[in-house]
């Protein structure tokens, strides 16, 4: 393999920490992720720690699945932003050693461009419509002039944090989501907060009202009627920016991505409107480190460039920000 552009991805950005090895024609090398436990919500500090203790095993794995030794990377990616800032240091940190270490360039790039461009490669998507929906991010975005343009989003709290601290509430498990989904299988519809300003969402009225409600209802219909009344909002929202961007392609990314109920409601809304649904392996759809890697192979080889002492992390690096030199 010796000769080949080869990235290594660090992901760490929030409870997942992953590593992953992308080649530049896009071959997946390796793709680990380790999750802590989360029993109350993610503590940073806890999260920062955990990525700290197990990231150097992680590596030596990656680098034993992939095949390859150090010496045959040619560039080290990590996620820069957004995210908990003790886990985006320890990624940045650990990045910034390797890079040192073995005298290899540097890239910090953007997690949620990395979702968009990972399922893009996994899927073939070319120009779609991506509605991304993680713990920490809810997004529907188009690609337009060089950036991928954010045509709605939560004004509030994302969709995944809004299941995962109702599953909290209720001590029904973490994560939520892969719970709630269960029981809402067995649910009935009750009414909640539908709540769509203009192209942006908001669901902290719905998690309170859902709470509440969860006090005299059955658990299974309150799951149930969380679910459809959150996604039916994000589908609503979905089905407008399809309509302004006049794309072809629906992407769903992010780790909410997952959920069955949502793929069937999105797809359903794709097939009204005559355009294919891509949903990417489960694997690279939550945080991981492959993203990470592809996205440092892309920017790199379209000509970017970072010294070491501009790699510091971007809590809040918003999507539209990063300049989309590859397409």
């Amino acid at each position: 393999m010796s000769g080949e552009f080869l990235c290594l991805g660090i992901e760490g950005t929030a409870e997942k920490l992953g590593v992953g090895i992308v080649s530049a024609e896009g071959e997946i090398l390796a793709n680990l992720v380790r999750q802590m436990k989360v029993a109350e919500g993610i503590h940073p500090s806890e999260a920062a720690q955990h990525h700290a203790t197990h990231l150097p095993a992680l590596v030596r794995a990656g680098l034993e699945r992939a095949g390859v030794e150090m010496r045959e990377l040619s560039l080290i990616a990590f996620s820069r932003g957004p995210g908990l800032g003790p886990c985006l240091r320890v990624a940045a940190v650990a990045a910034r050693a390797l890079a040192l270490k073995h005298k290899l360039p540097l890239l910090g790039v953007n997690h949620c461009v990395a979702h968009i461009e990972i399922g893009r490669l996994t899927t073939g998507a070319e120009d779609p419509l991506t509605v991304y929906v993680s713990g920490g991010n809810t997004q529907v975005t188009a690609f337009a002039q060089g950036r991928y343009r954010v045509l709605g989003e939560t004004i509030d709290i994302a969709l995944g944090n809004c299941i995962d601290q109702f599953a909290r509430e209720l001590e029904l498990g973490m994560p939520g989501g892969p719970v709630v989904e269960r029981l809402a299988r067995r649910g009935r519809y009750l009414p909640l907060p539908y709540v769509v300003k203009g192209m942006d969402l908001s669901y902290s009225g719905l998690l309170t009202a859902a709470v509440r409600l969860a006090e005299r209802e059955r658990v299974e219909d309150v799951c149930f009627s969380l679910q459809e009344t959150a996604f039916a909002m994000l589908v609503e929202v979905a089905e407008r920016a399809l309509v302004q961007a006049e794309k072809e392609e629906v992407l769903i990314a992010g780790g909410v991505g997952v959920n069955a109920r949502l793929q069937q409601m999105l797809a359903g809304m794709c097939s009204e409107h005559g355009v294919r649904l891509h949903v990417p392996p489960g694997e690279v759809l939550g945080d991981n480190g492959a993203m990470i890697a592809w996205l440092g192979v892309l920017s790199y080889l379209s000509g970017e460039r970072q010294r070491l002492e501009d790699t510091h992390v971007r809590q809040r690096w918003r999507t539209d920000e990063v300049a989309v030199r590859w397409r």
